[in-house]
């Protein structure tokens, strides 16, 4: 059992990244997260560079979901100040749920469009 659990992530995201790809016109928000945080980034696939990053570790929040919201719209503020407006989402294989929910909803409270 564990195998099979420690293998179904790397390669949902795997074939989640094929699918998905960031231009400079509208670079892909990726999304890593772990068991206590929430990582977020902005990335140009194109030139190979990060254009903004965020994480949940020093944010303000009674649980996790809260901060996950929090760090949405930091990166979108972040994002924002860079004439960053639009986004391909990367879920990187996790559900659409949850965190990674909170988190999408507070880059859209941001501004950023997806």
């Amino acid at each position: 059992m564990a195998k099979v659990v420690q293998y179904k992530n790397p390669r949902l995201k795997r074939r989640t990244r094929g699918r998905v790809l960031g231009t400079s016109k509208r670079p892909r928000l990726s999304v890593f997260r772990s068991a206590k945080h929430v990582f977020a980034q902005i990335v140009d696939d194109e030139k190979g560079i990060t254009l903004a990053a965020v994480a949940d570790t020093g944010l303000s929040g009674e649980n996790k979901t809260a901060r996950a919201k929090e760090a949405g719209k930091e990166l979108a503020s972040k994002a924002l100040k860079k004439k960053i407006k639009k986004v391909i989402f990367d879920r990187g294989g996790y559900a659409y749920h949850g965190r990674l929910k909170a988190l999408a909803e507070g880059a859209r409270e941001g501004g950023l469009e997806f």
